[in-house]
C-alpha cells in the first residue's frame, strides 16, 4: 500500500511554470482566450491556470483547477485549453491535468479580475 505523504513544509503547492521558455508567454495568451462560461473572465486572469510547464521538445503540460468541483463545464474546460495550445502552433503535444489542490480561491485571480468582476 503506497501511502501520499505530505509535501514538505516550505515547498510550494504549486509547481513553477516555465517562464522562461520562449513559448511561454505565447501559451499565456492562448490560455486567456478560454473563458470560464459563467464568469466573463479568463482563465489564466480568474488564476486558475497553476502551472505551466513546456519542455525542450515543446511539450507542454497545464495544471490547472476550477472554480469549484462540480463546475458545470468540468469535463470540456480542460480540451478547450488543449485546442487553444495546440492552435497557436510550435507546440507537440498538450495535456491538461485538473487538480483541486490548492483550492482555487478568489485570492488567485489577478487584479485585473479582481476589477472586472467589481471587486476592487
Amino acid at each position: 500500500m503506497n501511502e501520499v505523504s505530505p509535501p514538505m513544509e516550505g515547498s510550494p503547492l504549486i509547481a513553477p511554470s516555465s517562464t522562461n521558455h520562449p513559448l511561454y508567454e505565447s501559451i499565456v495568451e492562448a490560455c486567456r482566450t478560454v473563458f470560464d462560461p459563467e464568469i466573463p473572465v479568463n482563465i489564466y486572469d480568474l488564476g486558475l491556470i497553476y502551472t505551466i510547464g513546456i519542455t525542450e521538445d515543446n511539450d507542454v503540460n497545464i495544471i490547472m483547477s476550477l472554480t469549484a468541483p462540480g463546475c458545470p463545464v468540468a469535463g470540456e474546460m480542460p480540451g478547450w485549453v488543449e485546442d487553444a495550445i495546440n492552435g497557436m502552433g510550435g507546440v507537440r503535444h498538450v495535456s491538461v491535468d485538473i487538480t483541486w489542490e490548492p483550492p482555487w480561491g478568489m485570492d488567485m485571480m489577478s487584479d485585473e479580475a479582481r476589477l472586472e468582476l467589481g471587486f476592487m
